[in-house]
């Protein structure tokens, strides 16, 4: 619709078309088994909140950041960051070793959550049968700069491309260790609190997707943590079968789940602003010039 808000991303972008997949569900969960390895990040989460508790509750408002950040408007998302960037401001840690005391939004560690949940998110739609190229894959991670200004982060400071992403990695893995809140992280993914009569079901079906999740990460991740995974091949056969299915699911009964952010853009961006990953590669009439541009402008 001429004049709607098409928001941070704006329909032509990489991530408009990418984050209405369902393995992105699945990605979340290996972010957290990344994110979990540096010690000072998970620190700064398991001493702030009652993770066992309310992980469900924790994993559902990332979600709903990301959904609010994709497909809602200007306004909606940079209110949604400056939310976080408050709650982050009065957060504090202490290392148990060292006493020293710490803010959760030191840019070190929301530049790892930041990289962690991207590298997650690319890595699993990619190898699950998602088409991107190498260069949509760099502006994907280049956009993506945009959502790290929101949490506070100096768009300059963040990797822009594959290479960019992959420097950092080697550069912040001295710093990785499974330590003992990273093993309580793994612990709850795969078994996380459940009624007892529901205990089959996770069994059955939440733990394959749980080490699924964990099978994907990368060969330093499984190092630390100290468990075996299969064969990346047969890793990335298994997203494969696994996007396959979750993709049969039509995309209008998937996007009934709440919040429906995607009905919600929709709606106010007309029928043509429908994700969809064949869109890629080609500049759809209903991209707004406020969107593009502002993808332009954090491109490495």
């Amino acid at each position: 619709m001429t004049g709607a808000d098409p928001g941070l991303f704006g329909p032509g972008s990489v991530t408009w078309q990418t984050h209405g997949d369902p393995m992105m569900w699945i990605a979340g969960i290996r972010a957290l088994y990344l994110q979990a390895l540096h010690p000072r990040a998970v620190r700064g989460v398991m001493q702030n909140s009652d993770f066992r508790r309310d992980a469900w509750g924790r994993l559902m408002r990332t979600a709903n950041f990301v959904g609010t950040t994709t497909y809602g408007t200007t306004e909606a998302a940079e209110r949604a960051g400056a939310r976080v960037r408050k709650i982050h401001s009065m957060l504090t840690a202490t290392d148990p070793d060292t006493g020293e005391r710490y803010g959760v939004d030191e840019p070190g560690l929301l530049l790892w959550v930041h990289c962690a949940e991207i590298d997650s998110y690319l890595d699993v739609l990619r190898r699950s049968g998602f088409r991107l190229t190498d260069a949509e894959a760099d502006r994907y991670i280049a956009e993506h700069r945009e959502s790290a200004r929101l949490v506070g982060l100096d768009p300059g400071t963040v990797p822009g491309d594959r290479a960019g992403l992959a420097a950092y990695f080697e550069k912040v893995r001295p710093e990785l260790a499974a330590g003992p809140e990273a093993r309580e992280v793994d612990d709850f993914l795969l078994r996380p609190p459940t009624h007892p009569l529901l205990v089959p079901l996770r069994e059955v079906l939440w733990r394959r997707v749980a080490q699924l999740a964990y099978a994907s990460l990368p060969p330093y991740a499984h190092e630390l943590y100290g468990r075996p995974a299969p064969a990346p091949a047969t890793v990335t056969r298994q997203l494969r079968l696994t996007g396959l299915l979750l993709r049969r699911v039509p995309a209008r009964v998937r996007w009934q789940l709440p919040p429906k952010h995607i009905l919600r853009a929709m709606a106010r961006l007309g029928p043509d602003a429908r994700p969809a990953p064949y869109k890629l590669g080609r500049q759809p009439a209903i991209l707004g010039e406020q969107g593009e541009g502002r993808a332009n402008s954090y491109r490495g």
